[in-house]
């Protein structure tokens, strides 16, 4: 396989935990080929197996784009989750010959990449886990390890709800605060009681994965005044605000108007509670932000980060930009960027 084809184009991956999306790009901005795949679990498979099975979709991008290789891969990658890791796998991906250059980042640069017209500002993204970064033109990013507790992380829909089940536990049997939560949470799996829950999830009654599930339940019961449910949900949003603001002051951003993207299941869900909470909390700590809900596809992002390293001009962006939007249907969570 050549390690170059004409004209320049980029192989755009955004690889999450349960789906890979990837895409050829020309420098020009017209998307050529597009695949998806399954998701990206080094930790899980190993890094050999976990490449093999990107390989499949990019197989199938590069047939129906008509290369055998690209200029340039931008890979924006779960699990990637420290410069190091960043650093394996770029050399694991080089190795792959699919570009003659290859930039792997962590996956929430993509959804900061695809939420501005150029590579300024800073994204929250808040799913199964909570992540922040940012980046300016000329270079200079910020960013947190985000790998869990040991890295001083909170939040997240994983961690929501084992914070909503602690403190369901604790009011059920007298040690903590009357909460609703000690009804609505083993009522969503059709429980009669948090014992009833707890062993359930104790004995592999329900899926251990299926824990998430209980975070829309930690939302729904703070719209209904519960005020356990409503501190959770304000704590999120305050450490939301906290990383946000950290990110643009090691950016030296806080005193210039920018955008601050919010991204992720979580906050792209239209939790009214916390998202106006998260923009009052950063008008008043953060008062240039301009924060807003971005659902555009990540692989906008690793295609427009790739397209900036092709040195491409505006007209190329937007080109590729267009694209993903012409195709994103209006009424699904997608189809709109809402301003908080």
């Amino acid at each position: 396989m050549g390690l170059t084809a004409q004209p320049p184009t980029v192989l755009a991956i955004d690889a999450g935990n349960s789906k890979t999306d990837v895409a050829v790009v020309t420098a020009a901005g017209e998307v050529l080929a597009t695949a998806r795949g399954g998701g990206f679990r080094p930790p899980a498979v190993g890094v050999p197996a976990a490449l093999d099975a990107l390989a499949e979709p990019v197989a199938r991008a590069f047939a129906d784009a008509g290369v055998p290789s690209v200029s340039h891969v931008s890979a924006c990658l779960a699990n990637a989750d420290l410069p190091v890791e960043e650093e394996r796998l770029a050399t694991a991906l080089h190795a792959r010959a699919w570009g003659a250059s290859v930039e792997v980042r962590n996956d929430t640069f993509a959804i900061l990449r695809a939420g501005v017209a150029e590579p300024r500002g800073v994204a929250v993204v808040c799913g199964a886990g909570i992540n922040c970064v940012g980046m300016r033109p000329d270079g200079r990013t910020a960013r947190f390890p985000a790998i869990g507790r040991i890295s001083g992380d909170w939040g997240g829909g994983w961690g929501l709800a084992e914070e909503a089940l602690w403190h369901a536990a604790r009011a059920e049997d007298g040690r903590g605060e009357a909460t609703s939560l000690v009804r609505t949470l083993p009522a969503y799996f059709g429980l009669p009681t948090m014992y009833a829950l707890i062993e359930a999830l104790h004995l592999g009654h329900i899926d251990h994965g299926r824990r998430h599930e209980l975070a829309p339940v930690l939302f729904a019961t703070a719209e209904e005044g519960d005020e356990v449910a409503r501190a959770l949900v304000t704590r999120l949003a305050q450490e939301i605000t906290v990383m946000a603001t950290v990110a643009l002051t090691r950016l030296d951003l806080l005193a210039e108007e920018t955008p601050v993207l919010l991204g992720g299941g979580v906050l792209t869900a239209g939790h009214t509670r916390l998202n106006d909470t998260v923009r009052a909390l950063l008008a008043d700590r953060a008062p240039k932000a301009v924060p807003r809900v971005v659902t555009a596809g990540p692989v906008l992002g690793a295609a427009l980060l790739g397209l900036d390293r092709l040195g491409a001009g505006q007209k190329a962006q937007e080109r590729a930009r267009g694209h993903w939007e012409a195709r994103r249907p209006e009424s699904s969570p997608e189809g709109s960027r809402a301003t908080m």
